[in-house]
């Protein structure tokens, strides 16, 4: 019988990075990341003053593929909802990347982000790298599937993965994640 432990993880590194992949990648189906996701660790620095944050996205019905993408969260030191809405486009050129675009007033913002690693264990869990943009630096997300977020162990295997990408930069930002606060 498997255990988590025993199922390998398989990560790449961003398509900015001069890195090559140290396993085998392939990427999700669009339909593995629709629905709600609890973003549980990242190197975004708006995230050390928010908690409860969750990233929903719903596949849209249009020839490119796109899905609509809405991140709700509060800020630590109150109950108010605030929320960030986009759509994500495929990049063309980029296996598992999204190109967003914000709605609304951030209609003018854009990003790109980039799936490096994912899985089924602990009921799911995804690994994107977001780019510099006007607004943020680049960056590293973790997101959990459940309420509750990954084990540790997971957490540790994730991390250990994303360590052994032959990239500074990457293993620099891989050093610098934090855990988010949420109200389980």
């Amino acid at each position: 019988m498997n255990t988590d432990a025993e199922v390998p993880l398989t990560f790449r590194p961003p398509s900015s990075s001069a890195a090559k992949a140290v396993s085998p990648f392939r990427k999700p189906a669009v339909e593995f990341l629709k629905g709600s996701w609890h973003v549980t660790h990242s190197t975004l620095p708006m995230w050390k003053k928010n908690k409860n944050v969750v990233i929903t996205y719903t596949l849209l019905e249009s020839p490119s593929g796109g899905i609509d993408d809405l991140v709700q969260y509060k800020p630590l030191n109150s109950d108010k909802q605030k929320t960030v809405e986009g759509i994500d486009k495929p990049d063309p050129d980029v296996e598992a990347a999204y190109n967003w675009r914000g709605k609304g007033w951030l209609k003018i913002a854009s990003s790109h982000w980039e799936v490096l690693g994912y899985g089924e264990e602990d009921e799911g869990w995804v690994v994107t790298f977001f780019a510099k943009t006007l607004f943020t630096p680049a960056g590293i997300d973790i997101y959990a599937r459940r309420q509750g977020g990954l084990s540790e162990d997971l957490i540790q295997r994730i991390r250990a993965e994303m360590r052994k990408i032959d990239d500074p930069g990457f293993q620099k930002q891989a050093d610098e994640i934090f855990e988010i606060k949420h109200e389980w």
